[in-house]
């Protein structure tokens, strides 16, 4: 889940249900007082609750910015990513097409639960409309490119096995293969983005950790305990299965 959290399509339609009674003087976000929100947020006044409604304000406002510069990384990965191109023409081996009007740069409103957490994803592979990039969610071209990546081993996967994305054994297998190959679990993504510093079974953790988000996201999916389960499953023949790549390259 991007970072990208796939691959469930999901609408960037719509917006977030607001959390009942915000109050500046509780959350440290006040939706007309712009400088005040930086100073809290710089002096540690801000509670977590404020900076997600912050974040999604900023979001809003710099919607249109943020999906013309997302719209400039994709078309530069069509024309020059290697991965990108790979996995384009691997597609179109199957009679599959992504391209840029398939591919789509949109903001994605967060999702919040049922108690209150808000939830943000990267992208989202949807077998008849394409692939979602969330524009808003984009730290910058490389981050964009792996996103892109992770879509595309989904969409191979579902024109090369016909996956069923409602059963849950199928959306871990292509879980694990998207994080394990679309370069998002690499040591130095793992090292400078997210502060992991292990040296040992970086990758795999990596890739199981994202794998059992994903699947806790999906509707029938009952808690993290079943979604451990289920990756555990499957998780030996579809680490090992780099297809349609000859070994795990990035």
């Amino acid at each position: 889940m991007s970072d990208s959290k796939p691959s469930k399509p999901l609408s960037s339609e719509g917006s977030i249900p607001q959390p009942p009674g915000n109050n500046p003087a509780i959350t440290g976000y006040d939706p007309n007082n712009k400088w005040t929100n930086y100073f809290n947020i710089l002096l540690g006044r801000m509670t977590p609750a404020g900076q997600d409604e912050f974040r999604e304000a900023a979001y809003i406002k710099n919607e249109e910015r943020d999906i013309a510069r997302a719209e400039e990384w994709r078309d530069w990965c069509f024309n020059y990513s290697p991965t990108v191109i790979f996995m384009k023409k691997n597609i179109e081996a199957l009679n599959g097409d992504l391209n840029v009007m398939n591919v789509r740069c949109r903001r994605c409103p967060a999702r919040r639960d049922e108690k209150g957490n808000l939830h943000r994803q990267g992208g989202g592979f949807n077998p008849e409309a394409g692939i979602l990039i969330c524009a808003n969610e984009m730290r910058d071209r490389k981050h964009l490119e792996d996103t892109l990546a992770h879509e595309m081993v989904h969409a191979w996967d579902h024109l090369r096995w016909k996956v069923d994305w409602d059963d849950l054994r199928h959306a871990a297998c292509s879980e694990i293969r998207a994080s394990s190959l679309s370069g998002e679990c690499r040591w130095t993504r793992e090292f400078f983005t997210r502060g992991n510093w292990t040296l040992t079974q970086q990758h795999q953790n990596c890739v199981r950790k994202r794998a059992v988000q994903s699947v806790m996201n999906r509707p029938s999916c009952k808690d993290d305990v079943q979604a451990v389960k289920v990756v555990n499953e499957v998780w030996d023949s579809c680490f090992a299965d780099t297809r349609p790549f000859d070994d795990i390259y990035r």
